[in-house]
């Protein structure tokens, strides 16, 4: 499956890379704030973690999140992978089993379902500003602060509000049941979803704001860095379509055919970028400088600080159950 798919994508991805000479036209400079764009965004999830841990040391969290986020990259399939190799890591660092479970899979659907949040609201946004209109990355930033208060805003009403959750639930049952009439239908999926969304109210208790802004943070800033690669380039994009762009990669993100959405995602943010205006040459260079920094730099930095974690807790190892209840320290 994963040769079958970078067979499809492999002209976009060769595009890509294709372009790496052209790399020294862009200013070094414009690195900077791309690496503190996506550094900032890591943090925001790291933070998230260490408040559904409940936990103060950072080193454990940041380590096993960068380890995990590496590995999730670097095979097919990779999400459940990766989370597995984050949850050992917590539990070798002295979190319980059961807890570094529940915490890991709270701050999964939370992420998930912020991302699955950004497609209305990038629409809306698109509607209300006129997209054909504007060309210019500051509009781009400003509409990224509304979607960012609308994605908290949203939150906190399905965090506490059953109707619009069962709601959503109801139309995504419908859907599904319409499009895959040979298949049993599904009659659970608005129960379903209260279910994991308790569990993240239990997992994050009072805390549940700032998990808001940490997980909308996270999403977010890694859009910044693609703004910046876009003002590096010297592109001038239509302004809500930019963020249109992004949800699209962000979801081929999700397509673990290839490790990590690889071909995938340039494929889609290559397209999308040449519908925000962005002329072909920019929009692949962008997508180069982009991916450079959020997809390829991540995996050496996760491999660190895999080494960084074994030398101070040990390798993790698996294990069924953990019922020490150590401290993590």
């Amino acid at each position: 499956m994963t040769a079958l798919g970078l067979y499809v994508v492999w002209p976009s991805l060769a595009a890509v890379f294709s372009s790496g000479p052209q790399l020294r036209t862009v200013h070094p400079v414009w690195g900077i704030p791309i690496v503190l764009a996506e550094i900032a965004s890591f943090a925001c999830m790291w933070a998230l973690m260490r408040l559904a841990l409940d936990a103060k040391p950072w080193f454990p969290i940041a380590t096993s999140q960068l380890a995990g986020n590496a590995f999730s990259r670097l095979v097919p399939g990779g999400a459940a992978a990766g989370g597995a190799l984050q949850f050992d890591m917590l539990r070798q660092a002295g979190v319980t089993a059961t807890w570094a479970a529940t915490s890991v899979t709270a701050v999964s659907l939370i992420s998930t379902a912020t991302l699955l949040a950004l497609p209305a609201i990038s629409i809306v946004s698109i509607l209300i500003t006129g997209a054909p209109v504007e060309r210019n990355l500051f509009r781009v930033g400003s509409i990224a602060v509304v979607v960012g208060l609308g994605l908290i805003a949203g939150g906190a009403v399905l965090l506490f509000a059953n109707g619009p959750l069962l709601w959503v639930g109801g139309v995504l049952q419908k859907s599904r049941n319409q499009v895959l009439r040979r298949r049993p239908p599904m009659t659970d999926l608005p129960e379903r979803l209260v279910d994991e969304r308790d569990l993240i109210r239990r997992v994050l208790g009072a805390g549940w704001w700032q998990a808001l802004l940490y997980s909308a943070g996270n999403w977010l800033l890694d859009l910044v860095a693609l703004l910046f690669a876009l003002a590096a380039v010297g592109a001038e994009p239509r302004a809500s379509v930019v963020l249109l762009a992004y949800v699209v990669a962000a979801f081929l993100g999700m397509v673990h055919i290839t490790p990590g959405g690889l071909g995938f995602v340039e494929a889609g943010l290559v397209g999308t970028l040449g519908v925000a205006g962005v002329p072909a040459d920019q929009a692949v260079l962008a997508t180069l400088v982009y991916r450079l920094v959020s997809f390829w730099l991540p995996m050496p930095v996760g491999v660190v600080a895999y080494y960084l974690a074994a030398r101070r807790y040990g390798k993790p190892r698996h294990v069924e159950d953990d019922t020490r209840g150590r401290v993590v320290s």
